[in-house]
């Protein structure tokens, strides 16, 4: 059955024929049905093809925020020349790769930024000293000065949620030979060097991390 929109409309090109000569009435009637018609059809395919062209947008066009890549959004590689000249003999006596160190960090409108979420360690001990080596490569890579701040290190174990309270100086003291120098952890002197042996480690945890 035709709808009611379409019964009241030919209804009202009906009336419209009447006010015709009595000869012409059937003949306007069926030219105003006809135009009727035809216009309802060219509407009926022009939502049709909108339809069509939205669906194919919402498939085939992806947010361009989230499809944006870092390096457009001011994240670069870190490369050779941002490299301070012990931070490359690191990496050449230890036999790490800059694609190795560029998985690990980035640059951000020139600062280095740490890209690893994962320590791959479950242990408290073990995810402290990796926060500080990594720490302390994050300095070394411009400034060539292979250290950390204890209390930096401090501040990120609480984030990771690997906090020992306890055993914070502990960890240290149990980890001397990585450290250059060191005795005892003292907040007031947190600034702590990596020694050779801190060095080698720090090159095997970046291998592992990969």
């Amino acid at each position: 059955m035709p709808s009611e929109d379409l019964r009241s409309q030919v209804l009202e090109l009906a009336k419209i024929a009447e006010e015709c000569p009595e000869p012409l009435r059937l003949k306007c009637f069926e030219l105003l049905l006809s135009d009727y018609l035809e216009n309802r059809r060219k509407l009926s395919e022009s939502k049709t093809d909108e339809s069509t062209v939205d669906a194919a947008s919402d498939r085939h066009e992806p947010d361009s925020s989230a499809a944006t890549p870092p390096a457009a959004q001011g994240n670069e590689e870190i490369g050779n020349s941002d490299l301070h000249v012990k931070a490359r003999r690191f990496l050449e006596r230890y036999g790490v790769t800059m694609e190795q160190l560029n998985n690990l960090f980035y640059k951000e409108s020139g600062q280095i930024r740490p890209l690893f979420e994962d320590l791959r360690t479950t242990r408290t001990a073990e995810s402290q000293i990796r926060i500080a080596l990594l720490q302390a490569l994050q300095n070394g890579i411009t400034s060539g000065e292979f250290q950390f701040d204890g209390e930096r290190v401090r501040e990120e174990c609480q984030l990771r949620k690997c906090y020992d309270r306890g055993n914070f100086s502990a960890n240290f003291k149990n980890n001397a030979q990585l450290f250059d120098g060191f005795d005892k952890y003292e907040k007031q002197a947190s600034t702590i060097r990596l020694s050779d042996e801190g060095r080698k480690e720090l090159a095997q945890v970046m291998k592992e991390l990969q």
